[in-house]
Parts: C-alpha cells; structure tokens; sequence
C-alpha cells in the first residue's frame, strides 16, 4: 500500500481519496454486499405485492329474494345513503339469489377507514330494509394471498367429505407455517326438524311454539356463583344442543299421567346442510375444496413446503374411497420468476465477463461484472427502507435492470483502459478516467431513473401494483452509479503489473490484446470513414432519421400495431362459466354442465389424457341453481401437448350449441394479467325492465359481428 498514495500527484476530492483507499471501497463494497444478503433474507415474500384497494363493500343478504326484490329492497336504499358520502368516487352494486353487494371505490387521496365508518353509520340508519333481511356488513375489500388449493373428493356422502376436509384442516393448521385454511363454498351445517301436521294437532303445538322451546331449552346459561367453605362455586345451566340425537332427547310435552314427549317422538331430526342447489365435482366424484393462505412474513415457498409435508402424513389417516389432490400451487409461479431471475442474472454475468474480457481484459472485466451482484444485493437496502418485498412484479424489476445497470461501470471500466494504455500509472488512470466521464455518467444513469418514475405516479389500484417497479429499478440504478464512481476506480487502481501472468493466462493475455489490436484497426479503417461521412452529411442523416420515425408513427397510428394494457398470459386451468335465466331448475343447470364436462373429457382424452389435464373441477349452483363453473386443471405448459388456448378453443367447439342459456364464455387466461372481457359495456337505467330489453337487444346486434365470441 505504500507504493500507492492516496493523493497522487496532489489529486483531492472523492474519487482521488477513494481511488487511492482500498479498505474505504472494499469496506463500501462489503457493506452494500453483505448488509443487502442479510435484508434479503429477512423482506418479505409474496407471489403479489400486498397493497390496499380503497374500496369498501356493503353486503346485505336476502333470503329466498330474487334479484328484482333484492335491488328493490336493498341495493337502491344502500346506493342512496353512500353516494353523498365525501370521498366517494363510484358506487357499483350487484343484486343476485339471496344477497346484494354494493361496492364503494374511494377518491384519491381520501381516508379509507374515516369513509368505511360514514358508510357504515349511514346503511345503520336505513330502517326500509325487509324484515326478512340480514344485518349489514360493512367491511373494507381486502384480498386473500392464497398459495395452495385441495381437493377432497370421493364417492362418498357430503357430511363424511366435510368431517375429512375439517380434519384436514386442523391437521394442517398443526404446522407453525400454515396459520389460515378455509374450505371453500361449503354449505353451512344445519339441523333439520320436521313436524308432521297431524302430531301438531294431537299435542295441540304449533311450529312457534315447538321452535319457542327448543331456543328456552337448548342453550348454555351462566348463573352466577355460590360462596362455601371450600370455595367459590360456578352455577352454569349447560344444555346445549349440537346434534340430532341430542336434539331428539329433548321434552316438549308433559302429559297428565307423568309421561314425556321428547321431540324424536314426534318429529324426525336430521343432521345436514342448509338447503341449498350448490355442489361440486372433481373428475366426476363429490368434492369440497380446502384453500390455504399466506399471512403476515410467512414465504409462498415455506407455506406450500408445509401444506405437502402435512399432506403426505395425513394420508394415511384417510378413509377408503376418498383421496386428496392439489389443483393450484402459486408457490410454483414465485419459484419459477425466481429461477429466471437467477438464470438471467448469471447469464449477464457471464456475457459481460466474456466479452470485456475479449475487448478489454480478464482483470478488468471481473471487476466490471462485480457492479452487477454489488448493485442487486445494495438494492436490497433501499427496498427494505421503501417497504417492498419481493414479489412477481418486483423480480420483473430486477430482470428490466438487469440488461442496464452495468452500462455506467462499462463506461467507467473502458475509460481507465483507455489511461493506462497511454502508460499513465494505474492510480492516475483511475482518478483522471473516472472524471473524464463522471459527469456524463451520471446524467445517464438520471436519465434511466427520470424514465421510471413516472410509473411511481400512476394513481388507483394499477398505480399501486406498479409502483414496486420504479423503486426497484432506481435503487438498483443508484447503487450501481456509486459503485462504479468510488468501488470500481479503487479496484482498478490497484492492479499491478507485479502480479505476474503464468500459464494459460499468458495465451489468453496475447489472444485478446491480438483482438484488441485487429479491431481497434477496424474502427480506424471502416467506421472512422464511415463516420466521418455521416458527420458531413448531417442534414441527410437527420432526415433519414425523421423519416424513420415518421414511418414508425404511421405504422402505429394505421391501427396495424394493437393495443392492450397488459398480454394475454395463459392459465394453467381452462375455465366455462354457463348462466341460465334467473329461476331456471338445477336440473337444467346440470344438463348443460355435463354436456361441457363431457366436452372436456373428451378433448383430454384425444389430446394425452393424464399429460393434458390433473383434473376436472365443477361447481354447480354457484350464486344461485342457474350458474356453473367448470374448470379444467392442465399440467405444466413445458408438459402438456397443447396450449391452455388451444384446449379452450377445442373444447368450445366441441361442446356444441346451447338451448335455453343467457351466457356463456370459455377463457383460457382467467386469474391473470390480461383476463377477462376485451370489451365490457354497462347500461343503467331504474327500470329493471327496460334495462333487461336494451342489454338482450344489445347483445343480439354484437352477435352479427364474425370476432365476437362469449357475449
């Protein structure tokens, strides 16, 4: 060290000191290394990023309602109380079988708990609401991080399905990783009893009074406490009820002679659901599905791991005929962005070793290829003080840097070359290369960042989601300018003749300066020509260049280049949704879903069967007895014949034409990017009816278009 000073030649400022301080830059280097590994290990993971809606929902469920009564009775009173709510920017409601849903978006900028309270406070004081009708709830739209869907499926009864999925549940939920399992869909438990007409009249009862009792008389009563000698006593009436047979002991009537009608004497008792048209099926067998979330800190990876380890000891618990099967695993999507992102990375890692080494030399490229795991790792800083985690969208982040963030070290690392090629000594190479290019650097690497921030703005839940890229894409940028002004000038200042080549590095050493020799000869004999014409001939080079870009703005304006807010990302499911008119039987419901589902069996099996698809999942009744979703799970897209796109456009057309349907669609993109309609319009009008004509003879005219397709 002492043959380097720090000051060479009375050079000052920071890139003099730290060029000429090895320990401050190595200390520097370790610091946005080291520190940024350990972050990295401790942000949280999440196959979306986490964020707030600003919407809240108002659901007020209707028994037995239809949608007309529903609207009627509940959604135009709610809609009324919240619009003039401050804060408020749209109000969208939805009225279907039993229940209305009305959703509240926020203005930008407003407090979302102050309004969900105002909201709340005005649906309390609606008094026009059905008698029949449910209490409110108001709660701000939150959405669940699910990682892991179940099947449980068999031939078996549905109460014996719900008691192995409840058991599964509570197995896994014995797994410190897996913290919220909820089984999806599952009509609520119900006791049912039924009352013959001629025993109400021989007991002389009523359904009332039967129901009367049966509340004053199953129920858990605290009464008080008694004082003794050895203690207090707790005084506790404990009669409740929670099955049939315990619902069957129960004495309804004391005759004359002593003798005691309990309820099983005269009414039959059963342990079920709640009467309902909902079920679903998985490859044509009774099924129930069990969803499994990630909550706070806890990883995709780590909770998916937990829920498989759980699985496979549970097995053996299960009873026979029934079996389990897991039809979505997001964990999957985050470990495969994570594995492209680790390939990338290294593959520019190895890009930029090569070819500096070819241009330049072995030395120098290393250190210039070191910006790049010094620049993501110092990110992890930033984004840990920012609040970002790592995520789909943030690793996206990082593969967009990915092919800039050395380009400043490059520049750097090239001009310092350049220096000691003219026989400077290594340190004033560094010092007098890093300033020659310090400014223009910089004002590179602003003009990346000034290019990126504009998506740090963009308003609404979009803004939100897309925020994380900005952050991420500058803090990478920031940290890769550093290092290349007062990390890479010190390493380069440091390589010394004295370190002798030996062996292969000696050849290697000859080859690239030949290269660098037989190009540079190159550059002087056809681009320096070549250029030197460009440059004389500026007002034709400027026109062409205006010409291009006239050309390139026609193409675009022709309408020839589309345009979409987001690609159409391919599922690995295929998914048919069928909607009947409103009070059409399950019976019917059921037909048109067998007619798809055989449609699906069908193309499965013409198109490798078990390779093709792990599963059919169908759920019928949903929202109501005139709806059904059917769902076909596909294996991984580097295993499947055929494209989730190709399947659905073959399974279309082979399921034919309907009779009697509302809607239909068949998507082949749902739950991602991209999904859903390409062209939505919404009619309002106060009139039901009105609204009902306007939206079928609407749809009768778009049917006359040959690309319209599931309207």
């Amino acid at each position: 060290m002492s043959e380097l000073p720090h000051h060479p030649g009375g050079e000052r400022g920071p890139i003099a000191w730290m060029a000429g301080n090895s320990v401050a830059s190595n200390l520097l280097m370790l610091i946005l290394m080291i520190g940024g590994l350990l972050i990295a290990t401790q942000i949280k993971q999440e196959v979306f990023p986490e964020f707030d809606t600003d919407i809240v929902t108002v659901t007020v469920v209707y028994p037995g309602a239809s949608p007309e009564e529903v609207e009627q009775g509940i959604i135009l009173a709610v809609e009324e109380a919240v619009q003039g709510l401050d804060g408020v920017d749209e109000v969208t409601s939805s009225a279907q079988e039993g229940v209305g849903v009305v959703t509240v978006e926020l203005l930008l900028g407003a407090d979302l708990q102050k309004l969900a309270r105002d909201i709340e406070s005005e649906v309390d004081r609606i008094s026009t609401f059905p008698d029949d009708a449910e209490e409110p709830e108001v709660e701000i739209e939150s959405r669940k991080r699910d990682v892991v869907s179940i099947v449980v499926f068999g031939d078996q009864a549905e109460l014996t399905l719900r008691n192995v999925a409840e058991q599964l549940r509570d197995f896994l939920l014995q797994d410190k990783n897996i913290t919220q399992v909820e089984l999806e869909d599952v009509p609520d438990l119900e006791i049912s009893i039924e009352v013959p007409q001629q025993n109400l009249r021989r007991y002389g009862l009523t359904l009332g009074e039967i129901a009367s009792r049966l509340e004053a008389a199953s129920l858990d009563l605290p009464g008080g406490g008694i004082k003794t000698e050895a203690g207090e006593i707790l005084v506790r009436m404990k009669e409740r009820r929670d099955t049939a047979d315990q619902f069957a002991t129960l004495p309804v009537v004391s005759n004359n002679d002593g003798s005691i009608v309990r309820l099983g004497d005269m009414a039959t008792i059963k342990d079920g659901f709640e009467d309902t048209d909902y079920y679903a099926i998985y490859n044509g067998k009774p099924a129930l599905m069990i969803e499994i979330y990630r909550i706070g800190e806890q990883t995709p990876i780590d909770v998916a791991n937990a829920v498989f380890a759980q699985m496979e000891a549970f097995e053996e618990y299960l009873p026979p005929g029934i079996e389990l099967a897991v039809v979505k695993d997001r964990s999957e999507i985050f470990k495969q962005r994570a594995d492209l992102l680790s390939r990338n990375a290294f593959l520019g890692l190895a890009l930029v070793l090569v070819l500096l080494s070819v241009f330049l030399e072995a030395r120098l490229a290393f250190w210039v290829t070191m910006g790049i795991p010094i620049s993501f790792l110092g990110a992890f800083l930033m984004m840990a003080m920012a609040g970002v985690s790592i995520n789909m969208v943030s690793m996206f982040a990082f593969i967009i840097a990915l092919g800039i963030v050395v380009d400043d070290a490059i520049v750097v690392g090239e001009n310092i070359y350049k220096f000691r090629q003219q026989g400077l000594p290594f340190v004033q190479s560094a010092i007098n290369g890093v300033r020659e290019v310090a400014v223009p650097v910089t004002f590179s690497v602003l003009t990346n960042i000034v290019a990126f921030m504009p998506l740090y703005f963009i308003p609404g839940t979009m803004g939100k989601i897309m925020m994380t890229i900005p952050v991420v894409v500058i803090s990478v940028f920031t940290i890769s300018l550093i290092e290349s002004l007062f990390v890479l000038p010190a390493h380069l200042a440091h390589l010394s003749d004295r370190h002798r080549r030996r062996g292969p590095m000696i050849w290697l050493h000859e080859q690239q300066q030949r290269f660098s020799a037989f190009f540079t000869r190159m550059i002087e004999k056809y681009y320096g020509p070549f250029l030197d014409k460009v440059l004389h001939t500026r007002y034709i080079t400027i026109a062409i260049a205006i010409a291009v870009l006239l050309v390139t703005v026609a193409y675009v304006k022709s309408g020839r280049m589309g345009m979409s807010m987001f690609p159409k990302i391919e599922s690995d499911y295929a998914q048919a949704s069928v909607t009947l008119p409103y009070g059409a039987p399950i019976e019917s419901t059921e037909k048109i879903a067998r007619q798809i589902m055989q449609a699906a069996d069908a193309i499965i099996a013409e198109n490798g069967g078990d390779q093709l698809a792990l599963g059919t999942f169908s759920q019928i009744g949903r929202s109501g007895s005139h709806k059904a979703r059917i769902r076909v799970y596909l294996t991984d897209a580097e295993i499947r014949p055929i494209s989730t796109d190709q399947f659905t456009k073959l399974w279309r057309q082979r399921s034919g034409e309907f009779i009697g349907v509302e809607s239909i669609s068949f998507s082949s993109d749902s739950g991602g990017p991209g999904s859903g309609a390409a062209l939505t319009m919404e009619l309002s009008h106060r009139d039901l009816s009105v609204l009902e004509k306007a939206s079928e003879e609407l749809a009768a005219a778009l049917e006359n278009y040959s690309q319209v397709k599931d309207i």
